[in-house]
């Protein structure tokens, strides 16, 4: 499981009606991309749920490399970087996985918490703790799913959820949840990845 988002920050004063309509009109394409595990074309708009800034941010786990590399240098990606600007992509290795009680609900709102991993910090230990926060999370009323991943280059973790619900239990920076591409969410490993 790999996990990767991109995020393209916007004008204060940009019209966020510009990517609802993108997302409408082109999000179905990749309902059925050969190893991907799914797909959040999540936004945020300045001033609602706390976000200081209008911004388009897709949130992805694949299953594959191949799948993912196929995306970014199969022309999928050139599409995005053709009308926004090629923007330095994130990527994470995946350190767990569970659905949520809600699993089959609509995903209205996601979460995404980013937090350093301390110098000195016993990895064995906050790896554990981390699964343990993708459980608690996926436990929660409303959770569609949990995951974590590390970003090794940055020694950054990131926590991701879903929910079908506007008032989720985690902490992080609230998107809403535009569509979701999942084909390959039934074959993404669940609990620890290693």
């Amino acid at each position: 499981m790999h996990a990767m988002q991109y995020e393209l920050t916007l004008p204060a004063d940009y019209d966020m009606g510009i990517v609802r309509g993108r997302v409408a009109r082109i999000g179905h394409l990749l309902d059925d991309w050969d190893g991907l595990g799914f797909k959040t074309y999540l936004l945020r708009e300045r001033g609602v749920n706390g976000s200081p800034v209008n911004q388009y941010a897709p949130f992805y786990l694949w299953n594959t490399m191949a799948g993912m590399n196929a995306f970014l240098w199969g022309g999928a990606f050139q599409g995005l970087s053709n009308d926004f600007g090629r923007p330095s992509v994130r990527q994470w290795s995946g350190l767990a996985y569970e659905e949520g009680g809600a699993a089959g609900s609509a995903a209205r709102y996601a979460v995404r918490r980013r937090q350093p991993v301390p110098d000195g910090a016993e990895l064995a230990e906050l790896t554990t703790e981390a699964v343990a926060e993708v459980a608690r999370l996926a436990g929660e009323d409303g959770a569609i799913l949990a995951a974590a991943a590390v970003d090794t280059s940055r020694w950054e973790l990131v926590h991701f959820s879903l929910w079908e619900h506007d008032t989720p239990k985690a902490d992080g920076d609230v998107f809403e949840v535009l569509h979701l591409s999942a084909p390959g969410r039934d074959r993404l490993p669940r609990g620890r990845q290693w």
